[in-house]
């Protein structure tokens, strides 16, 4: 595993978008710019990919959880693939190994943690899908954390992101449950 570099990132929310304050809600995200072993060449087999994204799923939960001063209650991961990768290498990151770690660290996870990837330039910036760890239809939690890291994803790297949250988003108002749809 060649890891360029870490970024942690942690917000306090204690207002909504209109001003109006709220029980204050931390989200914090991990962010790991590594080189992708695959980028520039035509790969089918991508299980390279699973036994970094398992390492690093472990650490970078571990260090988010110092950053928490609650347990977590939402998850999500993302993966910015550099240009000479391709879509399929952050799938490859994301799925199947990056959760069972995540998972372990904070405590179970019930629900699929949401996920996003996509191929990008440096400095693009990639949304961190949030959702409730054990209630898939707790709309309340649905929530989103864009990241950048302004040199980063070189053509040959992959920057990839695992997001905790300790609330839902700030006065939450479309309900839950499927009885909603």
């Amino acid at each position: 595993m060649d890891v360029r570099k870490t970024i942690f990132t942690k917000e306090i929310i204690t207002a909504d978008e209109m001003g109006q304050t709220c029980a204050p809600i931390t989200r914090v995200a991990a962010m790991a710019v590594f080189r992708n072993p695959f980028a520039g060449i035509a790969q089918t087999d991508l299980s390279g990919l699973f036994d970094t994204s398992a390492q690093l799923g472990q650490s970078l939960t571990e260090e988010l959880l110092t950053l928490l001063d609650r347990p977590p209650l939402c998850y999500g991961k993302a993966a910015l693939v550099g240009a000479s990768g391709a879509m399929e290498h952050g799938a490859a990151v994301l799925h199947p190994a990056l959760g069972k770690p995540v998972r372990a660290a904070i405590g179970g996870g019930a629900s699929l943690m949401p996920s996003n990837h996509k191929v990008g330039a440096v400095g693009a910036s990639i949304d961190l899908p949030l959702g409730h760890k054990d209630e898939a239809w707790s709309f309340d939690h649905i929530d989103t954390m864009t990241l950048c890291v302004p040199d980063a994803p070189r053509a040959d790297e992959i920057l990839l992101c695992i997001g905790l949250s300790d609330g839902p988003r700030a006065h939450p108002r479309v309900g839950r449950g499927p009885s909603r749809a």
